[in-house]
């Protein structure tokens, strides 16, 4: 039930999102677009009070419930980020918008970039753990947690590796083409995910 319910809320996410800048930019109605974007955190919050209930009414804690920590977990540190990053090139598609800068592309610039974006994930792994021990002490009983542990460490492993990619960049900056400013940005590609 939660992977279903996971995959709803993704696939709710980008329905929303679609639904409020086209409401926004092509039906030329920027409050219902607004409102209908101050609607997705509701999904998170429908997924967090399924996975309470599901582990209230006895469910054994597992996979399930680490995935969905750190989807919550992930949304909260790059949800935020991927929303700014769609609605600016929406805006510039359908509202006539200039386009949207894109990361620089080499040096130290580039550098600060990929470390923003790992300070999202940074976050999100410190929401998913501080989630995945309430459920801990929710469920109390050592002897059946221990899958919800062994998530809390997939989460640090997963920004560890990140972090490792970002110091990359500040060790080995990538340098501009001959004739190219190293702070430029390249118009409108910028790596989102959710």
């Amino acid at each position: 039930m939660i992977v279903a319910l996971i995959a709803a809320c993704e696939i709710g996410f980008w329905v929303l999102l679609a639904a409020g800048l086209a409401c926004r930019y092509l039906l030329r109605m920027p409050r219902t677009g607004l409102a209908l974007l101050l609607c997705e955190p509701l999904l998170e919050v429908v997924l967090l009070v399924a996975t309470a209930l599901d582990l209230r009414n006895g469910a054994e804690p597992n996979w399930t419930h680490g995935l969905a920590a750190l989807y919550l977990g992930y949304t909260v540190g790059h949800g935020h980020r991927t929303v700014k990053w769609l609605d600016g090139h929406a805006a510039h598609r359908l509202g006539g918008a200039p386009r949207p800068p894109g990361p620089p592309r080499h040096g130290m610039p580039r550098a600060r970039h990929e470390t923003k974006v790992w300070l999202g994930t940074l976050i999100g792994a410190a929401v998913a753990t501080a989630l995945l021990q309430l459920a801990v002490w929710y469920v109390d009983d050592p002897s059946r947690t221990t899958s919800l542990e062994d998530w809390r460490l997939t989460a640090w492993r997963a920004a560890g590796l990140h972090g490792l990619v970002a110091l990359t960049y500040w060790i080995w900056p990538k340098k501009a083409p001959a004739g190219g400013s190293p702070a430029e940005p390249d118009p409108g590609r910028e790596r989102v995910g959710r």
